[in-house]
């Protein structure tokens, strides 16, 4: 199964949208919900990420019998530097996104953190993708 979301930049209202949905289908396929809770933690955290610091993104989600992959495409600014993004409490996220209540770094640590799979490339100015997935049939 095959979904896709839009994301917009600078929306928090609307952030977590593409997690949620995911949960509600996720529920109705009777998946873990030892498992629902890491894919819904590290997609809402990649879908808050999008709109802290792109202008626009897109969500990936397939379904299969053993695994979800989700890939998550964005045009902004890019990360200079994935390796120091990585670290716990590293942040670039703007005052206003940080007064908001995001912005703490632990957004790609979450992500890391809750998937079996990550890869995340970026082009400076040009935008991000980050490809998770996480395995149906074990815990992490």
């Amino acid at each position: 199964m095959d979904f896709e979301f839009n994301v917009e930049g600078g929306n928090f209202t609307k952030a977590g949208t593409a997690s949620s949905q995911v949960k509600k289908i996720l529920k109705q396929l009777n998946v873990d919900p030892k498992i629902i809770k890491r894919i819904v933690v590290a997609l809402y955290e990649a879908e808050v990420n999008i709109v802290a610091h792109a202008y626009s993104g897109k969500v990936f989600i397939d379904i299969s019998t053993d695994r979800i992959d989700m890939k998550l495409v964005d045009e902004g600014p890019g990360i200079p530097d994935i390796k120091l993004a990585m670290q716990q409490g590293y942040s670039t996220a703007s005052s206003a996104v940080r007064e908001m209540g995001f912005g703490a770094g632990m957004g790609l640590p979450n992500m890391d953190n809750n998937c079996d799979e990550l890869n995340i490339t970026s082009e400076v100015g040009k935008g991000t993708i980050v490809k998770m997935a996480v395995y149906l049939n074990h815990n992490k």
